[in-house]
């Protein structure tokens, strides 16, 4: 197997990249960019900051030319004269490797081969490299570790950190890139990398002798479909951490019954099928799909853009995407809508006060003149963005805030009960936050899933212009416009029908049972139009794959219940500006088993079933037995349905995809 598996071993000199920082300061003129580099506070010195022109390629020791921007590393010609090295980061982990830096002492021998770097070379680059402010700030550089004074060395074998000292500064001297390591790891596959995911096992089978009571929060969150998809267009599987059941099978839109009326904004739909990759067990399929809201009925929405413009948002996928995406949401807004920007790098800032959307060209103007650089003060920009949301408040309408980051939070705010106990704090008072992701290599999903969790939002991972059409255009009303909130699903099962049963995903939403009827417990959201799945694998009585055997020294007591009914199904709700739930109660017995659906819903009952076991499949579930991608290919082809959008289709072709990277 092939999974995502960035590596390189740095075949030259142990160190690090020098990291710079950058203000970026409006004044005047829009267009002008006021650029501070170093470690320089311009108003504790009292010091006039002045604008830098943009400045010409800089022409380097092997006669190549590089622009000022450029996000690549730079590098010296190979001995050889071999420039394989010398494309940009980037490129070598769309090759699915991971940064590995080696120690001073792996790299020893190579250090007399490849990079003779002598003490007097040092020392006589050492005054062109102190007085040249012309190498781009964007430049990351490497340090030859037994160069630097001790008082500049980090703590630890992998130098990370820049060198504060001018003696340190001029002894930077740049060093090929590494090459790639193709071999994969004896297992086949690494689940390190960059990425961060929160690591959980998946749910357990449970006695409904033992354990008759399920209980999880609701989950609209689609990142992790989209992630899955990154890295299977690139022929690599996905970290199993990377894949979350429940959001890949909500990413797609089921046509469940619609509910009559706002005021009761869903109802269950509930099925007993057959399950397609364990004998003799069954699928209980619950969906609810939700009020669908008219646009003359929609609110006003006051949105404040909250931007990463730190330097790892440099990427093409990144920053550049954000404003494309963005912009697409601008369409779909009325023109009283209003939007304000705000982002943050070394330091926050506001770029743009609310506007209305009815100058959507003023907004996107301020979009088009943002540039990555710094360090990234995420915490300091959700403060920001916060207050100037709530300093325009509006009781009328939808108050949103939308993160568009990689999550690369390393200023600021940092600490995660920290954020989370701010962001809930504000979500009381009505200002919600939903949060985009971009780019990967140092993706956070775990903060961001934190983050729009406890903002009361959905979480989305944008990688495509593709995908930012289906999330801020397609389903722009579920997006931005909740019918109900703290949503939460408590399943009964009746002993006398189910042996055994587990929750296929949602494990980052287990509640416990005491948190159902307790309205003070937060849970998910449900926007207009949206549809959520949930599906437990149950075990009848009566089968013989049952997992779990009777203990020996039971009581042997008869087990008492319905013979008729597999359990009881409850959902507790509260519409968006109550404080008191409301309860939904559903019976499921024979009368839902599968001879008795009809054929539009069974379609959409299979396909989820095919979505959910081929998550399991990426991470290698124990309980999905010898099914395979060619039987989940067959499950989801031959329930594609209409397929509006190609969202199925190109379901299938991930399906594909992913048979061949496990076969490499």
């Amino acid at each position: 197997m092939k999974r995502e598996n960035r590596k390189f071993v740095f075949g030259g000199v142990a160190g690090a990249a020098v990291s710079t920082f950058a203000w970026l300061v409006f004044v005047g003129n829009p267009d002008q960019v006021v650029t501070v580099e170093g470690d320089v506070n311009p108003a504790a010195q009292g010091q006039e900051i002045a604008a830098t022109p943009k400045q010409s390629p800089v022409k380097f020791e092997d006669d190549t030319l590089r622009p000022e921007n450029s996000d690549s590393i730079s590098t010296l010609s190979d001995p050889s004269g071999s420039s394989e090295n010398n494309s940009p980061p980037h490129e070598e982990a769309d090759m699915g490797t991971q940064v590995e830096l080696a120690t001073e002492v792996e790299v020893a021998a190579e250090l007399e081969t490849a990079v003779d770097v002598s003490v007097d070379k040092v020392a006589s680059s050492a005054p062109k490299q102190a007085e040249s402010s012309a190498l781009p700030s964007s430049m990351a550089t490497t340090m030859a570790k037994s160069r630097l004074p001790a008082a500049d060395r980090a703590p630890g074998a992998n130098f990370r950190h820049a060198p504060t000292s001018r003696e340190a500064s001029a002894q930077v001297v740049p060093i090929p890139l590494p090459k790639p390591i193709d071999t994969l790891p004896a297992n086949g596959y690494s689940e390190e990398g960059r990425d961060q995911f929160e690591s959980l096992a998946e749910n357990d089978v449970k006695l409904a002798t033992e354990h008759p009571v399920s209980t999880f929060s609701v989950d609209v969150d689609t990142a992790s479909y989209s992630f899955v998809r990154s890295a299977l267009s690139r022929g690599v599987l996905p970290q199993k951490n990377a894949v979350r059941i429940e959001e890949m099978v909500n990413y797609f839109d089921y046509d469940y019954p619609l509910p009559g009326s706002r005021f009761q904004p869903f109802k269950p739909t509930v099925a007993v099928v057959d399950s397609p990759w364990a004998k003799e067990k069954k699928l209980i399929h619950i969906g609810i799909k939700g009020y669908d809201l008219a646009e003359n009925t929609r609110r006003k929405v006051n949105i404040i853009f909250l931007l990463d413009v730190s330097g790892s948002m440099k990427a093409a996928d990144k920053l550049p995407l954000v404003k494309q995406s963005l912009s697409m949401l601008l369409n779909v807004l009325k023109p009283s809508d209003r939007v304000g920007i705000v982002v943050y790098a070394g330091a926050a800032g506001a770029v743009l006060e609310p506007t209305p959307v009815s100058e959507k060209q003023k907004i996107i103007d301020a979009m088009n003149r943002l540039q990555a650089g710094g360090s990234t003060a995420g915490g300091e920009g959700i403060k920001l963005a916060y207050q100037l949301a709530e300093a325009n408040f509006d009781k009328a309408a939808v108050n949103r805030i939308i993160l568009a980051t990689d999550g690369d939070f390393n200023v600021g705010i940092r600490n995660r009960e920290e954020l989370k106990g701010f962001i809930e704090r504000k979500r009381e008072k009505g200002i919600f936050l939903s949060v985009l992701g971009f780019g990967r290599g140092n993706y956070n999903d775990h903060l961001m899933q934190s983050l729009a969790q406890n903002g009361n939002g959905m979480a989305a991972y944008i990688d495509t212009l593709g995908e930012a059409q289906k999330v801020l255009v397609n389903e722009a009303t579920s997006t931005l416009f909740p019918i109900a909130k703290d949503v939460k699903l408590q399943f009964e099962f009746n002993p006398a029908t189910v042996v055994e049963y587990r929750l296929i995903g949602y494990e980052t939403r287990r509640l416990q049972r005491e948190d159902f009827n307790n309205d003070k417990v937060d849970a998910g959201d449900i926007g207009a139009g949206h549809t959520v799945t949930a599906i437990y694998e149950i075990t009848p009585r009566g089968s013989s794959q049952r997992l779990v055997d009777d203990r020996r020294y039971d009581s042997k007591a008869p087990v008492v219940g319905r013979d008729d009914e597999y359990g009881f199904l409850k959902i507790r709700y509260k519409l968006p500006e109550a404080d008191k739930s409301q309860l939904i109660t559903h019976t499921v017995g024979v009368e839902n088993q599968q001879n008795k659906l009809s054929t539009a819903l069974q379609r959409e009952i299979n396909f989820a079933s095919a979505v959910a076991g081929f998550a399991q499949l990426l991470k290698t579930s124990k309980y999905v037995g010898d099914w395979s991608y060619d039987k989940a290919i067959e499950l989801a082809q031959s329930n594609k349905g209409a397929d509006e959008f190609g969202y199925r289709t190109e379901f299938v072709q991930l399906i594909r995809k992913a048979k061949v990277a496990e076969a490499m």
